[in-house]
């Protein structure tokens, strides 16, 4: 059944882990059962009030393990100038040795679970296949939701090539030790990527997608590095479907950096009756040209890894929904009846909770009940948007392309490119200001060009230049239309000028008709912008100055803008495409000849 490159692997993990048991995962709900029954006992996971939140756990991760540690990340290809200067990058050779002796005997007193994933549907020709060598029964029962997993995967690898990921929270546990409730390892963590070999190396952390290795590693790291060699895109993009009232149907994806609001774009839920938004996927879109020349986009997850924090029924009421059952909570707030909690969930806090530290909490204390990256991980069927093609194997049609970051001033509500090249400087020039949850001034600009700066595993100069050959060689005319969004422009005040949430569905209506009747914008010097009459705002109390404020193009803002991109673009040196360049020079220009 398994075939011998897979055994000999195993085999030499093994003797390099020493762990006292090999369990191979079959996928099955008896093994997640009793899996999560051990963890109980081992105080890692909290059993939820099934009357409330049926089959659902908590965990408490250790406060040195709460989120990616993006300096610990590393992209070690052969030469330093593949991985590029956005990337941490150490040789291959020296990284190894390093990871060698870190996990050497680094599973003792502990199960290794093998565990066989496909991201992807079973049956579709986008899907890649791994293997996780893990001593984390908790990354086990997380990957179980995230990914397709089990006992299928063994006959798919009859014919496919499979990503190689040991990952090992970095404790082994010497004879009669107590074990603790989250074991990692607080001084030493690895999150290795090798794309050249497609191996991923994981050390230290029991986090996220620190061991989740389907999660960014495989999806977005590695597969970004085999998709410019395949000729294909694999981005950090939600995919929704739009439905209008009379039942024409388009998909689009979108990519934002994290806090802006990608998962309730991907569930929301319309405020313009009889217009439907479904849901593909909220995080990772892996896309490619279909032999009719239209791009087709997978999600290549089966779960939601969701930031728990300001999700609530009114923000993002679906998201809540799919979380009623079968859901693992990391980091939130238990409450007295047994119940999660975080901030943002509901007007009114509780008056008592154990906090995620597992200390007394109440709306006075100074901590935080939950930590501000706490997640969900949750199956992606519970979603009660869940788009009826969102396993079709052959992917969905994408008509449109957003990008947008967070933005107070400057960038505009939305705007359209010109074309796929200028949509490609409009996704490498994304930008967000930090908010007070990051390191830095806060509203100090943070580039995030696509919003894949932390999962592009190869040099981002290359990464463009990909995004421009891929579109130059199609027809140009069934290529997606690619437009700008932004949902966070504010007043003097500091007030937001647009309602936002559910009242996006009145530009994504926007980008509908432009996709299928081709309806004109505005040409500005930095794309068509909408004819205000052209947007939908029936009975949306916004103010017309706030509109046209929302829409505001200021020459000089523009101007510093540009200087700004030049100035960041020059840190890819010779690997900027030239094309770029050029689309930069041009909208200089365009800025120019219209002061």
């Amino acid at each position: 059944m398994h075939h011998e490159q897979v055994d000999d692997w195993i085999k030499e993990v093994v003797s390099l882990c020493q762990p006292d048991h090999v369990h191979y995962c079959n996928g099955s709900l008896e093994e997640y059962n009793l899996l999560c029954k051990q963890m109980v006992l081992q105080g890692t996971m909290i059993p939820l009030d099934p009357q409330k939140r049926p089959n659902s756990f908590l965990c408490r991760s250790d406060p040195a393990d709460t989120a990616r540690v993006e300096e610990r990340t590393f992209i070690c290809s052969q030469k330093e100038k593949d991985a590029g200067p956005t990337n941490h990058w150490l040789d291959p050779t020296e990284m190894k040795s390093k990871l060698l002796k870190l996990f050497s005997g680094c599973m003792k007193g502990r199960t290794l679970y093998v565990v066989p994933f496909c991201m992807g549907p079973l049956d579709s020709s986008f899907s890649k296949v791994g293997i996780q060598l893990t001593d984390s029964p908790y990354a086990v029962c997380s990957m179980r939701i995230m990914t397709r997993m089990g006992q299928p995967i063994w006959e798919l690898l009859k014919t496919r090539d499979f990503v190689p990921g040991i990952h090992s929270v970095g404790m082994p546990l010497s004879a009669g030790a107590k074990d603790v409730a989250w074991p990692c390892n607080a001084k030493d963590k690895y999150i290795v990527h090798f794309p050249e070999t497609q191996e991923i190396w994981s050390y230290g952390s029991g986090y996220g997608g620190n061991a989740l290795l389907g999660k960014k590693c495989l999806s977005l790291r590695i597969a970004s590095s085999v998709a410019r060699d395949e000729g294909w895109l694999a981005e950090h993009m939600l995919i929704l479907g739009l439905t209008n009232p009379e039942g024409e149907k388009i998909y689009m994806a979108a990519a934002f950096p994290s806090a802006c609001g990608k998962t309730n774009l991907a569930m929301l839920q319309s405020t313009l009756p009889g217009w439907k938004v479904e849901t593909v996927g909220d995080d990772i879109a892996w896309m490619r040209f279909g032999k009719d020349g239209r791009l087709y986009a997978i999600n290549p997850e089966a779960g939601f890894f969701g930031v728990a924090p300001g999700t609530s029924l009114s923000s993002n009421p679906n998201a809540m929904l799919s979380l009623s059952k079968n859901g693992i909570f990391t980091n939130v707030a238990l409450t007295d009846q047994g119940d999660i909690w975080w901030e943002g969930l509901t007007k009114e806090p509780p008056n008592h909770a154990i906090n995620w530290l597992g200390h007394n909490w109440t709306p006075q204390s100074k901590e935080k009940a939950a930590h501000p990256n706490s997640r969900f991980t949750v199956p992606a069927q519970q979603c009660p948007v869940i788009d009826p093609a969102w396993e079709d194997p052959n992917g969905v049609p994408i008509s449109a392309i957003l990008f947008g970051g967070r933005r107070s001033q400057v960038a505009p509500l939305i705007c359209e490119a010109f074309n796929w090249s200028h949509g490609v400087l409009l996704g490498a020039s994304i930008s967000s200001e930090t908010t007070a949850a990051s390191v830095g001034k806060v509203g100090h600009l943070r580039h995030d060009p696509f919003a894949m700066l932390p999962f592009c595993g190869y040099n981002m100069g290359d990464y463009f230049q990909h995004w421009l050959s891929i579109g130059e060689n199609q027809n140009q005319a069934l290529l997606p239309k690619i437009f700008y969004v932004n949902w966070f422009r504010k007043d003097k005040n500091g007030h937001f000028l647009w309602p936002g949430f559910g009242e996006n569905i009145r530009l994504l209506k926007w980008i509908f008709e432009r996709v299928k009747h081709a309806q004109v914008g505005v040409k500005t010097p930095i794309g068509f912008f909408p004819h205000i009459d052209t947007l939908d705002l029936k009975n949306l109390p916004i103010d017309i100055q706030n509109l046209k404020e929302l829409f505001r193009f200021d020459h000089e803002a523009w101007l510093k803008e540009v200087e700004e991109m030049e100035e960041y673009f020059k840190i890819f040196g010779e690997n900027l495409p030239s094309k770029l360049n050029q689309e930069l020079s041009s909208l200089k220009k365009r800025l120019m000849l219209s002061s």
